[in-house]
């Protein structure tokens, strides 16, 4: 029995250092860049964190650990932003990162979210990684886009990733990606890889991806029935097949409801459609 005894640290052992998983995040006090307050205001929760307390742009107080919750939250409901829960002023993403006191780890699942929820909603402006301010796209089939603002205050064009959201590297136009590392649209990374869906009431049809990017207005939509081959896009409100992406009225022409289309299963989309909304 004593050869099945733990092998453990000494805790005297003064070369080792011992750290504590659950430790929770805590501002250092010394740092001069916050301004500490008296109040947590997203400890909804009632958790009284131990860390000090300090205060956002928009003058409320937060916690690292209450921010991170809070900002997990917001991306787990599906947003690519993040607002204050008390005024809903906006934040920008370098503000969190660093009063939230963001991990490697943690960085990169916020960051890999807030791309993939991006994508999904088909956002039209981003926030250039430079100066936070808000970018429109011109040129759809261009990932190179120019902040002006950038420009005018550095005295030369700045240009950033419409995709990886970096300075830009490479040649241009781009539709693919930059020269980046790592540089990969989320979007069809996610229609390429998703797993298969298998309709109870359409016997022989296999093949179809669980996810599929509206034809309308390319919102990505995952199909949480297993019976109905038809889905409304919540966005455009447009019904479609989602085995064989036409519009609903056109696959019913020549195939109903609960049947297997007749045109077959429509292979895994390799772009992702631009809404037109007028």
């Amino acid at each position: 029995m004593g050869n099945k005894a733990e092998k453990c640290y000494d805790p005297k052992d003064s070369t080792l250092v011992f750290v504590d998983e659950k430790a929770e995040k805590c501002y250092d006090p010394k740092d001069s860049t916050l301004v500490f307050v008296d109040v947590d205001d997203l400890d909804y929760c009632y958790e009284e964190f131990k860390s000090l307390k300090a205060k956002m742009s928009c003058g409320h107080g937060v916690t690292p650990s209450s921010l991170t919750n809070w900002c997990r939250r917001l991306l787990n409901e599906g947003s690519s932003s993040f607002s204050c829960g008390t005024c809903g002023a906006k934040w920008p993403y370098v503000e969190v990162r660093k009063m939230a006191l963001l991990t490697l780890e943690e960085r990169e699942e916020f960051e890999k979210t807030m791309a993939f929820n991006a994508a999904k909603d088909g956002l039209e402006c981003k926030t250039c990684p430079q100066c936070n301010s808000s970018v429109a796209r011109k040129d759809e089939s261009n990932l190179c886009v120019v902040c002006r603002m950038c420009s005018i205050t550095k005295y030369q064009r700045y240009e950033f990733c419409w995709q990886c959201l970096r300075e830009w590297k490479g040649s241009r136009p781009r539709s693919d990606r930059c020269d980046n590392e790592g540089c990969t649209c989320v979007a069809l990374d996610t229609l390429r890889t998703c797993k298969e869906i298998v309709f109870e009431s359409l016997e022989g049809v296999s093949g179809c991806p669980s996810i599929r990017a509206c034809p309308t207005c390319g919102r990505l939509l995952e199909h949480s029935s297993k019976k109905c081959k038809n889905l409304v896009c919540p966005r455009c409100t447009v019904e479609f097949c989602f085995v064989c992406l036409k519009i609903t009225k056109e696959c019913l022409k020549t195939s109903r409801h609960y049947e297997p289309c007749s045109s077959g299963v429509a292979p895994r989309q390799t772009s992702i459609p631009k809404w037109r909304n007028k």
